[in-house]
């Protein structure tokens, strides 16, 4: 390998301003054709499309590097770097001359995803610089172009603005497909999402989020780590996400107005949401600005998504569906009890908050006052689940995640209406609460056992009459709803022959 990725910040002009992207750097430099891409797309694409880009266009470096003298052609290149991404470089016998012992990449998704994003980037720089593209477009075989049209509709009944597409230009678009075709991801079931427990989880966060050396303090607030049991709310009776309370300020929860007992939490986007009205400016009226100025122009600071990932400032944002033009999330709390709960927690926890030395507004913090991270509490919940004699497993939903499954499983058993779901669950369609209310395999196997108890008592059920409904060409023997009179009377006069 002749080149290593680093994360540089770059200044494009003469203000403070960077930004931190990954470059790759070679014996001549950084890779500057891959550093202007990322830069032009910087304000609209995440971290991690950033991420995976550089990591494709390193695997292809690597290969042409052990395959220098193999290709003249860059679309041959191409193809077989696309092939080997799937099969792997390692030969039947165990050797590979070329010394890059790639294993074969087994989730075709993931290669999908990759060559896309590699494509994009040769699209890109065979227009800027006028070389040729690694992966041509050329025009579709017949079937190509069906597929191209279903995948179209497809996109175009789901869109809220559907009527604003353009089917001129689909129609033209259709006609295309790439020279590398990529192999279609087999088609799965959603993969059903297990639930934390719900008769557990009192459990853990008044017996799993102890203090080591306090458990038998009278006081709760030195007994208990009250911001993990906050955040474990927020996700268990509100929906939310692992990393979406470490964005939330101390201005974002209040007592409901509607009902005082219970909380009321905003959780804003990182950059676009509206902020607190407590930064003032030379003539001392307050600043009407969004996060990321604020964070800039009053505390020095940047949106935690705007962090390297490694980074303890970081943590994520999905981009859910926002309840506000002020770009905020509401949390629906439920069973509403959960909101009583929350509150009543939280107005200790403020209190411990508003006694360590914090230059920031994050409500959720480290001992020493600095941004709470999504992977601290990660290791914290999982050691909380193992005091209570829990293994902190995906496949059991006893990790964070789990708590938002249980919500919406809770939303499901309840018979919440799927729009309501939707928008507790702040997803951008109804399909997206699915992965969240399908039933689980025991469920699904527990329904046929008692099925199956029925039809061993005699319970059966009656074969359809599809001949009732009009489909009279299902079955023209007759079979699915006694014997065709006609057939019977053939078969009656070949008996007596």
């Amino acid at each position: 390998m002749d080149h290593t990725t680093v994360i540089a910040r770059v200044y494009r002009d003469n203000t403070g301003v960077a930004i931190e992207l990954p470059v790759i750097l070679t014996a001549a430099g950084a890779l500057q054709s891959l550093l202007s891409y990322l830069l032009e797309h910087s304000d609209v694409r995440s971290f991690s499309w950033m991420q995976k880009t550089v990591q494709v266009v390193g695997l292809l470096l690597d290969y042409v590097a052990a395959n220098y003298d193999r290709f003249d052609d860059p679309k041959t290149l191409f193809e077989c770097f696309v092939n080997r991404l799937y099969s792997g470089t390692i030969g039947e016998d165990g050797s590979d001359p070329s010394g890059l012992f790639w294993l074969p990449m087994t989730n075709t998704k993931n290669v999908r995803q990759l060559v896309n994003l590699l494509s994009a980037y040769s699209d890109w720089v065979a227009q800027r610089n006028g070389t040729k593209h690694l992966n041509p477009w050329r025009d579709a075989t017949h079937h190509e172009e069906r597929l191209n049209w279903a995948a179209w509709h497809q996109k175009h009944n789901r869109a809220f603005l559907a009527h604003t597409s353009d089917q001129t230009r689909a129609s033209e678009t259709a006609k295309k497909a790439k020279n590398v075709l990529l192999k279609r991801n087999s088609k799965v079931i959603h993969e059903e999402a297990k639930k934390f427990p719900d008769e557990r989880i009192m459990d853990l966060l008044f017996s799993g989020f102890i203090v080591p050396g306090k458990q038998k303090s009278r006081r709760i607030e030195e007994r208990l780590n009250l911001r993990d049991i906050l955040i474990t709310i927020l996700m268990h009776f509100g929906g939310v996400r692992m990393s979406e309370p470490c964005h939330m300020f101390v201005h974002d929860v209040l007592p409901d107005p509607c009902y005082p007992e219970r909380a009321l939490v905003r959780i804003y986007h990182p950059a676009e949401g509206q902020a607190p009205d407590d930064w003032q400016g030379d003539n001392g009226k307050s600043i009407n600005c969004n996060r990321e100025a604020y964070l800039r122009g009053k505390y020095g600071m940047r949106p935690r998504t705007r962090y390297f990932p490694t980074s303890q400032m970081h943590a994520g944002w999905k981009g859910n569906a926002l309840d506000s033009k002020l770009k905020y999330m509401y949390v629906h709390w439920f069973p509403a009890w959960g909101g009583e709960l929350f509150l009543k927690l939280w107005n200790i926890f403020i209190i411990q908050r508003a006694m360590m030395k914090c230059d920031h507004p994050f409500a959720f913090v480290t001992r020493a006052g600095k941004p709470y991270s999504p992977d601290s509490f990660e290791d914290a919940f999982a050691k909380a689940v193992r005091r209570i004699n829990l293994a902190g497993v995906k496949a059991l939903g006893t990790t964070p995640h789990g708590c938002r499954h249980a919500y919406g499983q809770r939303l499901k058993d309840s018979k919440v209406a799927p729009l309501i779901l939707m928008r507790a669950m702040h997803h951008h369609s109804i399909e997206s609460q699915v992965v969240y209310t399908q039933p689980e395999v025991d469920e699904v196997t527990k329904t046929l056992n008692v099925a199956t108890t029925a039809l061993n008592e005699g319970k059966k059920l009656p074969p359809p009459d599809l001949l009732k409904y009009g489909f009279e060409d299902v079955d023209p023997l007759g079979l699915l709803s006694g014997i065709n009179p006609k057939l019977k009377r053939t078969l009656n006069g070949s008996q007596r022959n």
